[in-house]
């Protein structure tokens, strides 16, 4: 077997043999975490009830199957958008959670609050319900969902690196409110319906179903993407620059506060209002985002093939690997031609080896901008090792990949293993290949 290179030195924290300081209790892990399922938990019941009582059971069972049915569509448009480096799978259940359940609870909650409190302050219960919807609506569901953006902001800032992040997370929160405010509003008009005996087509339900799932699933997901970008472009700002990364995403959430104002308000002008601001207003901003999105995606790509190259200079990856890391079409390549070989474990290993040599070229990218943090050196040895424990799978996957998606004719491909005599020193059978050299990771 070919010797791993020695791994960037790194600190070690207390001198050797110190005892490390144990943490608070409040400050370990599994705390935070039960208190953090503790809370949704406990607020997924009380929305549960609320929601129930206010739809009857029946109406309930009805609102959930169709407020359902845009969700996997939506989580998949995310994650999606989220393959070039994509973030870990807890962050997005603890998103939905959130935004399904406190989200949604501190809306329900905040808006008939202050619904009662204007009603009875003006005697005017008409005019209480318009501005509840048009103002405190937004402020109050808009607010409770960039809360979520926020903590991950925080705890898990080595998962929010750029904008794409803080729209998947954002939207994903989002699509969580939005599932359990489709489920209140289709099982109240089911049960207007049961009391009116109206039927099919022409039923409140299938009139509230054609505009919240059918022609704006997306739209909570369209506003608090705003929130989203705000972060996402504050996570790119460096450090120091403390009064842009707090301006940036309340600057998002003003915008989202705003849109959502106006969407909320489109049935006060006219007949036609709704059709007006979707058609004016909402598929215009939603093909706006959607093409910075793909923009932004492309960028990081980019990065992808330009931090690389670096790496494999040192040695840690063979030639060929930051072409193929930085083309969605040769990462798709890699792991069918694994999975084709060696089966679904190793594509399964392939998709990790791109995640892991991603995040690495971010790390860096953001080294170089200055805007990596204290513990650079300690996460780029983590990402290192990953990537050296599946470089026998990955590398021969990747390389012909790379020849694949560039359409040169590659040379007869050996199996795992096994390399011609003829081929180029990368294509060595690791087993008798050189040892790389040692990586300084202050190497320009």
């Amino acid at each position: 077997m070919a010797t791993s290179p020695p791994y960037p030195t790194h600190p070690t924290g207390p001198a050797d043999g110190a005892p490390r300081q144990r943490a608070h209790w409040w400050r370990r892990r599994w705390v935070r975490y039960g208190a953090l399922v503790t809370l949704l938990a406990i607020s997924g019941l009380v929305i549960l009830a609320l929601v129930r009582q206010q739809t009857g059971t029946e109406g309930f069972l009805v609102g959930l199957g169709l407020a359902v049915l845009p969700v996997p569509l939506l989580i998949a448009a995310f994650r999606w958008l989220d393959r070039v480096d994509p973030g870990p799978w807890r962050n997005l259940l603890f998103a939905f959670a959130w935004g399904a359940c406190a989200a949604a609870l501190i809306a329900i909650v905040a808006n008939s609050f202050a619904t009662r409190w204007i009603a009875t302050a003006t005697a005017d219960p008409t005019n209480a319900d318009t501005l509840g919807a048009t103002v405190i609506a937004p402020i109050v569901e808009e607010s409770a969902k960039a809360a979520a953006v926020l903590l991950v902001f925080l705890f898990r800032r080595r998962d929010f690196t750029g904008i794409v992040d803080g729209v998947v997370i954002a939207g994903v929160t989002a699509t969580g409110f939005a599932f359990t405010e489709n489920i209140l509003y289709l099982g109240t008009a089911f049960g207007t319906d049961q009391l009116s005996g109206d039927r099919g087509f022409m039923s409140v339900t299938a009139a509230t179903f054609f505009v919240r799932v059918v022609m704006s699933p997306f739209a909570h997901p369209l506003f608090t993407v705003l929130t989203g970008i705000g972060f996402g472009v504050a996570a790119l700002s460096a450090e120091r620059h403390h009064v842009r990364r707090v301006l940036l995403p309340l600057a998002g959430l003003l915008l989202a506060m705003g849109m959502h104002a106006m969407w909320n308000g489109s049935s006060s002008f006219g007949e036609f209002g709704f059709f007006a601001v979707y058609a004016t207003f909402m598929v215009p901003a939603f093909a706006l985002l959607t093409g910075l999105i793909i923009w932004t995606r492309q960028r990081e790509l980019r990065t992808v093939r330009a931090e690389l190259p670096a790496y494999a200079a040192a040695g840690w990856l063979s030639a060929p690997e930051p072409y193929a890391l930085g083309s969605m079409q040769a990462r798709r390549i890699a792991r069918r031609y694994a999975a084709r070989h060696l089966g679904k474990p190793a594509a399964r290993s392939v998709a990790e080896y791109e995640a892991y040599a991603t995040s690495l070229a971010f790390l860096r990218h953001r080294a170089r901008d200055g805007r990596a943090g204290a513990d650079f050196v300690v996460r780029e040895r983590e990402l290192l090792h990953e990537l050296w424990r599946r470089r026998e799978i990955a590398r021969p996957a990747l390389t012909y990949a790379a020849r694949a998606a560039a359409a040169v004719p590659p040379p007869p491909w050996p199996t795992y293993g096994y390399a011609p005599a003829h081929t180029e020193p990368y294509w060595q059978p690791y087993g008798t290949a050189t040892p790389y050299p040692a990586y300084n990771p202050y190497r320009s």
